[in-house]
């Protein structure tokens, strides 16, 4: 069980209880109270008698911390059982309700979700708004700090409200077809393409060195190394090779080798 390598920066809390003896099949969304970043939202889980932690937290621009090791408990939804089997994950927000988050966070958070879900085997997030299926994660396996303390509002009205809108859009990342170190694929007509995007992918921009041809009646979508959602926008042509060219970024990727056999075809 390995860290995710979205991480920006590390600083472990000494507030965790070691090695899980649950798999992780949870994921837990809290608000920080706070617009801060990743960076201070480490020294505020290490303060003395501080007493609380995430695994990851999320800072109001984006980027993402890592506080308690994936394969170690945190302390964070004053649940040990519920932190034993869930990736809890802190995210920038107002100090005042509804406790607002910003886009930067928010994309940040449906990345590092997706990452998290493909890593550990999750297939689907899965929410109910529904306290009393807490451990049914067949049903449900989105869990939220208040379930678990009256007192809290955590993790906030805004992103409470949204659980289902993430569970969505993390979802589509999880099925879109191409997986981090593993397969793209993506149809012409009723034929069905595949390429490796670990040893495939590469940046470079369109130039003159490269044909570009026609890519009507292909569709395709990828999420690459860091998470990024990519739509097919052009096919490209070169020594006998043809690569399609994703998103704005131009990912390029070999879908036909030299003799012009289509790679991976199914």
């Amino acid at each position: 069980m390995s860290n995710s390598k979205l991480v920006n920066y590390k600083k472990l809390s000494p507030y965790n209880s070691g090695r899980r003896t649950h798999k992780i099949d949870t994921v837990s969304i809290h608000c920080v109270v706070g617009q801060m970043s990743a960076l201070s939202l480490g020294y505020e889980f290490s303060k003395p008698f501080k007493n609380a932690s995430s695994n990851y937290g999320i800072g109001y621009d984006g980027e993402i911390g890592c506080y308690v090791n994936e394969d170690s408990v945190s302390w964070c939804t004053s649940s040990q059982e519920n932190d034993n089997r869930a990736v809890t994950i802190e995210v920038a927000s107002d100090t005042f309700a509804p406790y607002k988050v910003t886009n930067k966070a928010y994309k940040s958070l449906i990345t590092l979700l997706a990452d998290i879900c493909i890593r550990n085997n999750i297939k689907e997030l899965k929410w109910k708004a529904d306290k009393s299926l807490i451990g049914q994660v067949d049903k449900q396996n989105m869990t939220v700090h208040r379930w678990f303390n009256p007192g809290k509002s955590c993790p906030g009205d805004y992103l409470y409200n949204l659980h289902g809108q993430i569970a969505k859009e993390v979802n589509e990342r999880i099925n879109c077809g191409f997986k981090i170190g593993k397969k793209v694929r993506f149809t012409k007509n009723k034929n069905i393409y595949k390429a490796d995007c670990k040893t495939r992918v590469k940046y470079s921009s369109l130039n003159k060195n490269w044909k570009a041809k026609s890519h009507k009646g292909i569709t395709g979508k990828a999420v690459f190394d860091k998470g990024e959602t990519a739509i097919l926008k052009a096919i490209e042509h070169k020594n006998g090779k043809v690569f399609g060219v994703f998103g704005g970024k131009n990912y390029r990727i070999l879908l036909v080798d030299k003799k012009g056999k289509k790679t991976g075809k199914q």
